[in-house]
């Protein structure tokens, strides 16, 4: 059931991998055929597999072990079905809402991901201001190259989430919150599903290793030099692997912003997050690179929902790749939805254009697919555009 709560021609960037890199003839007549032909995300991932090496492409497509969840993330949403509905008028669809106090331009977001300069030199910048350029929520990883002053000030009046761990510096993590806080950004997303890393074989095939050129933006020198290699080392060195739910209220009470938290997929930690503290929930699975066998996100928004909807926003992200996808989750009462790889494919195929480029397709696939199905504003999507044989499931 749905909560009661609601969330009131492209040119290419001139960016190619150094060892991937095809002779100028190639780039060229690759290029334009995959920019005459990127009219959904599908197309903007194939755009952007010409342009990334394999170190970068291992890295943002790869997913924990056999990759099942990693698919079932994708697949799980084709078996919701909805119910076209006709005769009426759609002349005016309102994708607006209000989240956090923040009126958004759609209920789609930008999730957080590490590195991103590895598809693009201005990284999470170009990003942030794709979002801030369509009205949509960013959310920076504290595992950027670009910093929280940097993205900060490339994109100002952008709607900014910053993403945390608890690490086990405390004082690191409090002086990171208080930056986030001095720079204007307007939420903490803790990630709580990380404490260790799962293993992706893309990476550990390819012998992962963050580009020598770029660093982890948002820490000091010596921790970055510690972490130069790939996500153990990381892990290893920063993470706090005796964090509970008590850290959360500990988070909260060091902070004036709100703090939702991203990795929940039962709604037994959705009750203890909301128990201590937490502004929302997110729920997710980390884009299927942790526990490979566990639940598609789609699949656990809905018994969150009924557990915690009435206490709190509840947003998902995972495997969104159309708007069709975006819908649905709505209909199963996400107040929004994020997105990752689709950002990073547009990022990678165009810079700053691409990134905006995915979110676009996105925005006008949603609101097509609420035309077609009789809707007209965000706040009245329910299980209503579902088959009764979907619906008698939820």
């Amino acid at each position: 059931m749905r909560g009661a709560l609601q969330c009131i021609a492209l040119r290419p960037s001139g960016h190619t991998p150094s060892d991937s890199r095809p002779t100028s003839g190639e780039f060229i007549h690759r290029n334009a055929a995959v920019m005459s032909r990127v009219v959904c995300i599908d197309d903007l991932k194939q755009a952007a597999l010409a342009r990334l090496d394999k170190n970068a492409l291992g890295y943002y497509n790869s997913g924990a072990d056999g990759e099942q969840t990693l698919t079932d993330n994708n697949a799980a949403f084709q078996r919701y079905r909805l119910r076209p509905r006709c005769m009426v008028d759609i002349s005016t669809i309102d994708l607006t809402q209000t989240v956090l106090g923040h009126e958004v331009s759609m209920p789609i977001g930008v999730a957080p991901t590490a590195m991103q300069a590895m598809a693009h030199p201005e990284g999470e910048c170009a990003t942030a201001r794709a979002a801030e350029e369509m009205g949509a929520v960013f959310v920076l990883s504290s595992g950027s190259n670009k910093s929280i002053e940097e993205v900060a000030d490339a994109a100002p009046r952008a709607i900014k989430w910053f993403q945390l761990y608890i690490l086990k510096d405390r004082s690191t993590t409090v002086k990171m919150v208080q930056r986030a806080e001095q720079a204007g950004f307007s939420a903490i997303v803790l990630t709580v599903d990380a404490q260790v890393f799962g293993k992706r074989l893309a990476d550990a095939r390819n012998g992962f290793q963050r580009p020598s050129h770029l660093r982890l933006g948002n820490f000091a020198s010596d921790v970055d030099k510690a972490c130069h290699r790939g996500d153990n080392e990381y892990v290893e060195a920063l993470f706090d692997l005796s964090v509970t739910w008590d850290d959360l209220s500990w988070l909260c009470s060091v902070t004036r912003l709100p703090v939702l938290v991203k990795g929940v997929m039962t709604p037994e930690d959705a009750v203890a997050a909301a128990d201590r503290g937490a502004s929302g929930v997110i729920v997710s699975n980390h884009g299927g690179r942790q526990l490979d066998g566990c639940i598609a996100t789609v699949d656990a928004l809905g018994p969150v929902v009924a557990a915690v909807g009435l206490r709190c926003p509840v947003f998902m992200d995972g495997g969104v790749r159309r708007g069709t996808d975006a819908l649905k989750a709505l209909a199963l009462g996400a107040c929004m939805v994020f997105v990752g790889r689709p950002l990073l494919w547009g990022l990678a195929h165009d810079g700053q254009r691409g990134a905006r480029l995915a979110l676009q397709l996105l925005q006008s696939e949603l609101r097509l697919a609420m035309g077609l199905c009789g809707v007209t504003k965000v706040a009245d999507v329910t299980e209503d555009v579902f088959e009764q044989s979907e619906r008698s499931q939820l």
